[in-house]
């Protein structure tokens, strides 16, 4: 499934909305994935605390929302753009790839959530379009 301008248009427009909030989505998309999905939880054991207040949730949720925003920017070489990412993903943290589909799911929860009124049905399709060509291109190093 491909992006086209419109789609393009519409990530980058509704993503500067984002902007300044991107610790309370992540976090809260982490803490959703790891409640609802809790094979997740195998790789934060290190944390002693999964809570969406927790420090190491807010940090890392924050960290993912700014590699999303940094993606957001890179929309038209998203495989060039993340490889460095993904190969980090692939070889060193072994993530299984499933689990970017799992929270880019729950990341549009959040947005919905976050975002009713800027969260139309067309900036809907258009982020999950994104979010999936994303996490195709995560995935992209353990083909």
């Amino acid at each position: 499934m491909s992006l086209s301008a419109k789609d393009k248009e519409t990530v980058k427009l509704f993503w500067s909305k984002v902007a300044g909030k991107q610790e309370d989505v992540g976090s809260d998309a982490l803490c959703r994935m790891m409640t609802v999905y809790p094979q997740t939880k195998t790789y934060f054991s290190h944390w002693n605390d999964l809570s969406s207040h927790s420090p190491y949730v807010r940090k890392h949720g924050k960290t993912v929302m700014n590699g999303i925003g940094e993606a957001v920017k890179k929309m038209d070489d998203l495989d060039g753009g993340l490889l460095a990412l993904s190969e980090l993903h692939a070889f060193k943290l072994r993530v299984d790839p499933t689990n970017f589909k799992i929270l880019s799911h729950n990341i549009l929860v959040v947005l919905a959530i976050m975002f009713p009124d800027e969260f139309t049905p067309v900036a809907h399709v258009a982020v999950d379009k994104f979010l999936q060509a994303l996490s195709k291109a995560l995935a992209e190093k353990y083909r």
